[in-house]
Parts: C-alpha cells; sequence; structure tokens
C-alpha cells in the first residue's frame, strides 16, 4: 500500500496542471465560396490528392523534379530546420524527466599543522560512489510541459514549413523547364523570321539590280532582318539563361542523358496537357495547404508559451537527492555501513521580479496576437492566389483561341503582302508591316501558352497540390517519421 501511495503521488506530480489558455481555431477570415467569376469547375482528383508524379507526366520533367527534390540547397535547409527543432523538442520534453547521474569521486587533502586539531599535519582521502538525480523540478503548474508543447507545434510547423518548400520548389522547377520550352520555341520562330527576311532582302536586291524594286524597299527588307537577328540573339541568351535557372533549382549538373531527353522535346504544343483541378471549397485550404497547418502551428506554439508564462507565478518545487556509499580508504568502500544519501527539496516562491513576470505574459500574449494575424493573412494570400488562378483559368482558353485566330490573320495578310511586292503591286512597306505583325503574334502566342501552363502550376500550388510520399527524398522521410505530424481536418 505504501508504494502504490508514493507512485500515485508521484504520478500526480509528474501530471500536475496546465495552464496553456483553451485553443480556438480563429474564424477564416475569407468568403465561404469563390467569387463567381473564378470558375471553380474541375473533375478530377483534389490537388492535394495528387502528387506531382500525376499531375506532371513529361518524363523529362519527371527527372528534372526528382533531382531537385535531391539536391536543391533551398530545400535542405528546410529539412535540417525540422532536425533541429526536432531534436530541440526532444530536449525541452526530457526536462520532465529526472536526470539520474552516476558518479564516482576521490578527494586527498592535507592540512597544516598551524591549522589542524591535533597540531600535527594531517592528510585525509574520502572515496565515495554513488548516483542521484540533479535538480529534478516538479512540474506541478505545467510550465515545463507548456515549453515542451511549444516546441512540439514549433517542430510540426517547420515540417510543414519545409512541406510547403518542396511545393514551391516543385512548381519552380515546372514553371522554368516550361519557359525553356517556350523560349527555345521562340527561339526557333526568331531563327525562322530571319532566314525567311534573308531571302527576301536577297530578292530584293536582285529586283533592285533589275529595275524592280527602289533602294527605299532595300533598306526596309534590311530593316526586317535586322529586327528579326536581334530577335534570335535576344532569345538565344534567354534559352541560356533558363538552363542556367534549372541547374540552379535542380541543384547539380543536368546529367548528358536527361539533356538529350528535353531537347528531343518540340515545344509546349507536344506537351500532355495539365489536368483541371476541382477547387473545392474555401475551407478545404485550412487543410490542404501546408504553410496554412504550418502558421496554425505557430499559433499553437505562442499559445503554449502563455501558459508557460502564467505558470511563472506560481512556486517551483526543485529535487536534489544522491545516495551511495563513501569511505576515508578504498578498501572499505563497500563495507556495511558505509551507505550514504541526500535528499535536498527546494521551493522556490516569487514574491519581488519587478514587474518581469508581468511583462512576460504579456510579451507571451501579445505574441499569439501576432500569430493570430498571421494566420488569418496567411489564409487570406491563399484565398487570393487560387482565386486569381481560378479567374485565369476561365479566360485563358478564349485569350489562346484569339490569338491563335490572330496569328492565321497575320500569316494570311503576310502571303498577300509578299505575293503583291513579288507582282510589282506595293512596294516593301506592306511586307515589312506584315512580317513584324506576324513575327509578333506568334511570339505573343507562345507566351500565353506559357502564361496558361504556370496558371496551372499556380492553381495547383495554391491548392496545395505537389506533396507525394512515395517519391520524398529519405531525409525528409526520417525527418518527418517520428512524431508525425497531426493531420489537420476541416473544423
Amino acid at each position: 500500500m505504501m508504494r502504490r501511495s508514493i507512485s500515485t503521488l508521484l504520478l500526480g506530480l509528474l501530471s500536475g496542471c496546465s495552464l496553456i489558455p483553451a485553443y480556438q481555431r480563429p474564424a477564416a477570415p475569407i468568403a465561404a465560396d469563390w467569387p463567381a467569376s473564378a470558375g471553380a469547375t474541375g473533375t478530377g482528383p483534389a490537388a492535394a490528392d495528387m502528387g506531382w508524379h500525376e499531375f506532371f507526366s513529361d518524363p523529362a520533367l519527371q527527372s528534372l523534379i526528382a533531382l531537385g527534390l535531391e539536391n536543391n540547397r533551398n530545400l535542405r535547409i528546410a529539412v535540417l530546420n525540422v532536425q533541429q527543432a526536432q531534436a530541440q523538442y526532444a530536449s525541452d520534453r526530457a526536462n520532465l524527466f529526472p536526470m539520474i547521474d552516476a558518479t564516482a569521486a576521490m578527494q586527498r587533502e592535507r592540512i597544516p599543522a598551524d591549522l589542524s586539531n591535533s597540531g600535527a599535519a594531517e592528510n585525509f582521502s574520502e572515496y565515495s560512489i554513488g548516483a542521484g538525480t540533479v535538480s529534478w523540478e516538479l512540474d506541478l503548474f505545467g510550465k515545463i510541459r507548456s515549453q515542451a508543447k511549444a516546441a512540439e507545434e514549433t517542430y510540426l510547423g517547420d515540417a510543414d514549413t519545409q512541406l510547403s518548400t518542396q511545393i514551391s520548389l516543385v512548381a519552380q522547377i515546372a514553371s522554368s523547364y516550361y519557359a525553356w520550352l517556350a523560349d527555345r520555341e521562340a527561339l526557333q520562330v526568331a531563327q525562322e523570321t530571319a532566314a525567311t527576311e534573308a531571302n527576301s532582302l536577297q530578292l530584293t536586291q536582285l529586283q533592285l539590280a533589275h529595275g524592280a524594286a527602289t533602294a527605299q524597299d532595300v533598306a526596309q527588307a534590311q530593316s526586317a532582318l535586322y529586327t528579326a537577328q536581334a530577335s534570335v540573339a535576344a532569345f538565344t541568351r534567354q534559352v541560356s539563361q533558363d538552363m542556367d535557372e534549372l541547374v540552379l533549382l535542380v541543384g547539380t549538373p543536368l546529367p548528358g542523358e536527361l539533356l538529350t531527353q528535353m531537347n528531343e522535346v518540340s515545344g509546349l504544343d507536344a506537351e500532355p496537357p495539365l489536368p483541371e483541378l476541382p477547387a473545392g471549397l474555401p475551407s478545404d485550404l485550412l487543410w490542404r495547404r501546408p504553410d496554412i497547418r504550418a502558421a496554425e502551428h505557430n499559433l499553437l506554439a505562442a499559445n503554449a508559451n502563455v501558459g508557460a508564462a502564467r505558470a511563472a507565478f506560481f512556486p517551483s518545487i526543485t529535487l536534489t537527492a544522491n545516495g551511495g556509499t563513501a569511505s576515508s580508504g578504498l578498501a572499505h568502500l563497500f563495507a556495511a555501513g558505509q551507505g550514504s544519501w541526500l535528499f535536498e527539496p527546494t521551493v522556490t516562491v516569487p514574491i519581488f521580479t519587478a514587474g518581469q513576470n508581468l511583462a512576460n505574459l504579456d510579451i507571451a500574449r501579445i505574441e499569439k496576437r501576432v500569430e493570430i494575424a498571421t494566420y488569418e493573412q496567411t489564409i487570406q494570400s491563399a484565398f487570393h492566389d487560387t482565386a486569381d488562378a481560378l479567374n485565369a483559368r476561365a479566360t485563358y482558353g478564349a485569350q489562346v483561341e484569339a490569338e491563335q485566330n490572330l496569328v492565321n490573320a497575320d500569316s494570311t495578310y503576310y502571303n498577300l503582302a509578299s505575293m503583291r511586292f513579288q507582282g510589282g503591286i506595293d512596294s516593301y512597306l506592306n511586307v515589312l508591316v506584315a512580317t513584324n505583325s506576324l513575327l509578333q503574334a506568334r511570339l505573343s502566342l507562345i507566351a500565353l501558352k506559357l502564361e496558361t501552363r504556370q496558371n496551372d502550376i499556380t492553381l495547383y500550388k495554391a491548392l496545395g497540390g505537389g506533396w507525394e510520399e512515395n517519391s520524398t527524398p529519405a531525409s525528409v522521410q526520417n525527418v518527418t517519421a517520428a512524431p508525425q505530424p497531426i493531420a489537420l481536418k476541416p473544423g
């Protein structure tokens, strides 16, 4: 009965009470539905349930993303931050339990004759061995548990931040890859235009020699050629810079076989279409988007810090104890009757702290209000990003179709102007105008197709897509292994 009572008392002291305020999730400061103009339709699985392998089906792009997840330095830093937060949580949680040390000591002392009671110099020896707890604070009012809870929420928040970093990396690599394809296609258009204008200049110079064209016609043909050549130089530079951006995002030089695979892709039109994603309800963002979950974990950590600040107003009890054997001779260290022990409880009651505890409590409460505002701001930003992407998705189709019609019309205009010039009906000015219009229309169409794909990527990211557990680097999987992040659901 005595042992059972002591065990019950110890369990009660360990559990204590908690002064952490009851948590209530702040109301989401967004509308219940998407704007009517957003066109939040779509048939397929939710973005958060679709891994990037399913969303991006281009094998070259899949290889780029896989390389980036293994080598990107920003993602590596995010993983290390999670590991650091996990270690800090384990350290704070360990304070809940007594620390027991094993000690062995020897002490030899000589006392001079003028200080000795016997009037002669004396030598003393002491040997001891034992075990003890070092300053174990009983968590009666939950201060240590509040600190451990704050560390746990910080760790979970960092884990979601790492996940958000991974989603952003997947989106950045895909967006840069499509930009490289688009600029390479634009370079091809500029090169075709330059070749056509070189032939036109040669033809115009022949016509000038036979009196069928004027010097002005030749100058205009030269202007068209130089304009196309300038575009070739600009897009050549841009394609190289796009590749540099891809290498930076991936974090390692691209293998030769991957470059060959990428060069075999003819352009954006050859890319598989991206799935059309359903938007769901705005409230779904609360558990789909890891940045929102990370903001809530930070809020929960601030809430726990309030509990720790409250507990500082109450007494604390610290226990120090040890037990073992001690002797003046090593041979008698383990003899009968040589046992020794010490039990030293200490009670500390805050009486006067010059307002420090009150100030710390105010700081904790203000930090909580800051985290509430940050959480609400994160939700509003997520709603804004998603609504913008939905609005764009509803209009890009019609814009691409109109731009394609413009390219067709400008192509017809260019062909007619060329025939009229070659037939001697018009000057080369009409051909020059038609050439510039067709070149700009074709480049605008490529840019618009790129914007359409990048908007689909933005929507995928905004809806929480990009996470694929079975393709996560081993370093990331180890971080999130224990304890597992809390699965948040709406409500």
